[in-house]
């Protein structure tokens, strides 16, 4: 049991993050155990990193006087995993909003992913994306991009990328039609398709589009969404993220990590 003066001198809880809530839910949910296990009204408790709320893994949450080393954990190596689908974007880079527009992607192959992801390495240069908590002139920038304004804009920053490596390539399930060119005469039906297929953040991906598994090894601040983005225009295509996972944060892995359900046996 994690006694109350060990609570109060701080410690960090490595909590897995399920798909589809916040990072805020999260850390609501370890609040509301310690306030019913400990009888403690107020106490220091933060986040050491947001997770989008479709994406899972590794969230450290600090209580008491751990919340002092959150800068030091936020400023830790990532490790993330996912799968990023080929051939078409969304306006938020993941499934959060629907497809947007379709690209050819017959052109692409496991050795060109190899390929191009090499420039993605080292030291780089990256955009947020709009959908985001960066903020622009004192403004979250998710605010701007619901009033789609176009005038506004994110200027790049320099990320640490130590490795990106392509582990799966999945091509094309079914045979592709005309209809995910964008200008055909059926494009209408795609984006109506395309907005039924998203309504839901947990719908499937349309199964024309190939799909690619990846592995990232990357500093603070590094959005992966827009390394989604980024890669797909090196492709001469568009890609968007369907799965994200966070393994590991500096020294932390997620293989330690305990469900929201586990948090009243984790203290007790």
């Amino acid at each position: 049991m994690i006694t109350l003066e060990q609570l109060q001198a701080g410690i960090v809880v490595p909590v897995d993050k399920p798909r589809q809530w916040t990072s805020f839910q999260a850390v609501n949910k370890i609040k509301a155990v310690v306030r019913n296990l400990y009888g403690l009204k107020k106490f220091k408790i933060g986040h050491a990193g947001t997770i989008d709320p479709l994406a899972t893994g590794l969230l450290l949450v600090c209580l008491g006087k751990a919340t002092k080393s959150i800068p030091q954990l936020q400023d830790g190596d990532k490790v993330y995993t996912g799968t990023m689908v080929l051939g078409a974007t969304t306006p938020c880079f993941d499934l959060e909003r629907p497809v947007d527009r379709y690209y050819p992607y017959e052109h692409i192959t496991r050795q060109l992913l190899d390929e191009k992801v090499r420039q993605f390495t080292g030291t780089i240069l990256q955009v947020p994306p709009m959908f985001s908590a960066v903020k622009i002139d004192g403004q979250r920038a998710y605010e701007y991009a619901r009033t789609d304004d176009p005038t506004v804009t994110i200027q790049p920053k320099p990320v640490e990328v130590y490795s990106f490596e392509i582990t799966a390539f999945r091509e094309a399930s079914v045979e592709k039609n005309n209809t995910n060119i964008p200008g055909t005469a059926d494009s209408a039906n795609v984006a109506s398709n395309a907005r039924n297929l998203y309504k839901n953040p947990l719908g499937t991906v349309p199964p024309h589009l190939p799909q690619a598994d990846f592995r990232i090894h990357c500093g603070k601040g590094t959005y992966i969404r827009s390394l989604a983005r980024d890669l797909g225009e090196a492709l001469g295509s568009g890609a968007f993220l369907s799965s994200l996972r966070r393994e590991q944060v500096g020294a932390y892995s997620v293989a330690d990590a305990i469900s929201p359900e586990q948090a009243a046996d984790y203290f007790a």
